[in-house]
């Protein structure tokens, strides 16, 4: 059945009327979303489930997906959090002994939509060229006319708040209860690896809620704080902003990573803007300024903080900057243990290049 599946019509159509036509991959269906592509060779899966990509459609630019399968260990949170898969070829069989299932098993199960035999690297040049936009994939409608009217009802990224969406909604705890050090973190998105090398260093988390106040995150008395990555627009979460500025009224450490970048920079005066691409991939340079090395990063974002307003700014010195656009990567409040990154080191992309950033926060809670 699966073979069936794979050799019925699929349609992708983007919001400035391109249209490409290609075979359903995953669920028979129609998705929308915003469309973005991501460089990484592998990965696919921890990609997936990222909480970062909600709301968004992804085109991968390795030419095989799937071929190494579906292994329950390998995801970031509960399930698939794109909204859908654009691909090239859609690989049904896989290779590896020790995987569970297929990736068409895993879409059919979580119900995502996909579109394979696309030429993606034509695709990938175009939103290069044009920016990024909404689109819609459908395997079960065909008509562009009645494609166009269902994508024009799709918000645009910009101004969404998507955080409260795919946060706990309840609060928990990862690690050692026994441990020394505590940390609160405030869940915007956050990937299960962060949790893992937070435990890996012998600190005991409590997960809250995006909107948790800040009194309530008081009461577990953390020795430090950690604002999540997500989706959505920064500048649409003026809850998690105040947040932000009473954690820094504290003095108590704080670290934040990409959507926590954002928040920490928005805290401090500076503005973020939607990104014309953003970054998505495992292979970023980034230049450390302060201990002038660089990093291979791991990336997955769509805004940005402006970089004039950070270079102006007296409360907050740059740490890192990306080598291919020279965007803002990192910075540090003056005066105070809170920085933050726009990247990920929880990922292996270096391998490690950029794990120094968790021992350097557990530095500062102890």
């Amino acid at each position: 059945m699966n073979a069936i599946y794979t050799k019925l019509p699929a349609v992708l159509l983007l919001e400035d009327g391109t249209v490409f036509y290609g075979k359903a991959a995953g669920k028979i269906g129609t998705t929308t979303g915003e469309i973005c592509f991501n460089t990484g060779m592998s990965g696919y899966q921890e990609v997936f489930t990222d909480p970062s990509y909600f709301g968004q459609i992804m085109v991968t630019t390795n030419a095989h997906i799937g071929n190494y399968g579906i292994h329950s260990d390998e995801v970031e949170s509960d399930g698939i959090k794109i909204a859908g898969l654009v691909c090239k070829n859609f690989n049904i069989t896989y290779s590896r002994k020790q995987a569970d299932k297929s990736i068409q098993d895993y879409f059919q199960e979580e119900n995502i939509v996909g579109i394979s035999d696309i030429d993606t690297r034509e695709l990938v040049r175009y939103i290069r060229d044009k920016g990024a936009m909404n689109a819609i994939i459908s395997s079960e409608i065909t008509g562009i006319d009645e494609l166009k009217a269902k994508l024009a009802e799709v918000p645009s990224m910009e101004g969404l708040e998507l955080s409260s969406v795919v946060s706990t909604k309840e609060p928990y705890t990862y690690g050692d209860e026994s441990s020394a050090i505590k940390v609160a973190v405030l869940d915007l998105g956050v990937k299960k690896n962060i949790l893992r090398n937070f435990a890996d260093r012998g600190v005991f988390a409590k997960v809250f809620p995006a909107k948790t106040s800040f009194e309530e995150m008081e009461k577990f008395s953390p020795n430090g704080y950690f604002i999540s990555n997500g989706p959505g627009d920064p500048a649409a979460m003026p809850y998690a902003v105040e947040t932000v500025k009473q954690i820094l009224a504290t003095e108590k450490p704080l670290f934040g990573i990409c959507l926590g970048h954002q928040l920490l920079a928005l805290a401090n005066g500076i503005g973020t803007m939607k990104m014309f691409n953003g970054h998505r991939g495992v292979n970023h340079p980034v230049k450390n300024i302060i201990k002038n090395s660089c990093e291979v990063t791991s990336q997955n974002h769509g805004f940005g903080v402006v970089p004039e307003q950070v270079k102006n700014s007296d409360k907050v010195e740059i740490t890192h900057i990306n080598l291919n656009d020279e965007s803002i990567e990192g910075i540090r409040v003056k005066g105070k243990n809170a920085f933050s990154v726009q990247y990920h080191p929880e990922s292996s992309p270096g391998p490690h290049d950029s794990r120094y950033l968790f021992d350097e926060f557990v530095a500062m809670m102890k």
